[in-house]
């Protein structure tokens, strides 16, 4: 699938680390470091714009190893980029460590995967179809 990208940043374009990756890294495109102290939120930029098709999304996700090792992860995961959007991907990141984090110029901060969806036509109906699991939920179905 082509998608039609801008790359006003100093960095490659986004790209799949293997032939098999689901995700492709975004980089932090900034002047300066920035120092992201506990508890504390902020948007990077990344300096890449797109424009997907009609029935497609882009979700950025967290970097499982920078929310392990660092606890960096992205605020709103996963963040919904639409396919009418066509302001600059910025990363919401918070860091949920004791320590501060600094974040580089370059530095990979969010891995963004796109994916399909449908578009829902809402039918209202005074009854909805019966299941076995019905109503529960937040653990109704067992822990084992």
């Amino acid at each position: 699938m082509k998608v039609k990208i801008i790359n006003k940043s100093h960095h490659p374009l986004p790209a799949y680390a293997t032939i098999l990756s689901a995700g492709m890294d975004l980089r932090a495109n900034i002047d300066e470091p920035i120092t992201l102290k506990p508890l504390e939120r902020c948007l990077v930029p990344t300096g890449i714009y797109i424009a997907l098709p009609p029935g497609f999304e882009a979700q950025v996700r967290p970097r499982s190893g920078l929310a392990t090792k660092k606890g960096i992860t992205v605020i709103n995961a996963p963040g919904t980029v639409d396919a009418d959007y066509r302001g600059e991907l910025r990363t919401s990141l918070v860091n949920l460590s004791n320590e501060p984090f600094v974040i580089e110029d370059g530095e990979r901060i969010a891995q963004l995967v796109v994916a399909r969806h449908e578009t829902v036509e809402w039918e209202e109906v005074e009854v909805l179809d019966e299941t076995e699991r019905g109503a529960g939920g937040w653990g109704s179905t067992g822990s084992k």
